[in-house]
């Protein structure tokens, strides 16, 4: 990618006249920063990359956002940053409305420049790990049924969470308390011989 990119000159020419000096400074100390810092644009707004997302920036109708990847791993003693990591999009510092109300530009390029740096080691931000589902509880009805088979309890009560929920939800999802009917006795069959996703090619 280029240093500088047409499509942040067509941004900025498009933006309101408020935030057209903004936008500029704000482009002119990314790349004062460093020079290997590139540009591209990302779902419509401009970024900042070098080895990964730096920075971007975005004009709205009143005010402006410019935000920092990674921005809770930052070292940031004057207390510059605002919002967290998923609210990057929405600016580090809050609605922009004036340049007054951008940090130094000593400040700025400090940030630039931890980043840069977090992007150089290689270091992957950790993923998230995804909200638990809650247990289903078991219907009455196909509790009795597995009461009356003890091989199917046993397999039952042995498969993982992910298993049984296979199975409760493919319940649950039934049209009508005939197809519910067929499932549960369907599934019965299947959990005495141990299985668990047959049913993912069934009707």
């Amino acid at each position: 990618m280029e240093q500088y990119d047409a499509r942040v000159d067509a941004y900025i020419a498009k933006a309101a006249p408020f935030a057209k000096p903004i936008l500029e400074h704000i482009r002119e100390v990314v790349h004062k920063a460093s020079p290997l810092i590139t540009e591209t644009v990302k779902w419509g707004m401009p970024f900042f990359d070098y080895k990964g997302p730096v920075c971007m920036m975005a004009s709205f109708k009143q005010h402006l956002g410019f935000g920092f990847w990674k921005s809770s791993r930052l070292n940031d003693p004057e207390g510059y940053l605002q919002g967290s990591d998923e609210e990057a999009a929405a600016g580090s510092f809050g609605r922009i409305e004036k340049m007054e109300d951008l940090p130094p530009d000593e400040a700025m390029i400090g940030f630039i420049l931890q980043v840069i740096a977090l992007n150089e080691s290689g270091i992957k931000e950790p993923k998230k790990a995804a909200p638990a589902k809650a247990e289903l509880p078991i219907p009455d009805d196909f509790n009795q049924m597995l009461s009356s088979n003890t091989t199917a309890l046993g397999y039952f009560v042995d498969f993982s969470p992910s298993k049984k929920r296979e199975y409760l939800e493919w319940f649950a999802e039934a049209k009508s308390d005939d197809t519910r009917q067929k499932r549960m006795e369907q599934a019965l069959e299947w959990i005495s011989e141990g299985k668990s996703r047959h049913w993912k090619y069934q009707k």
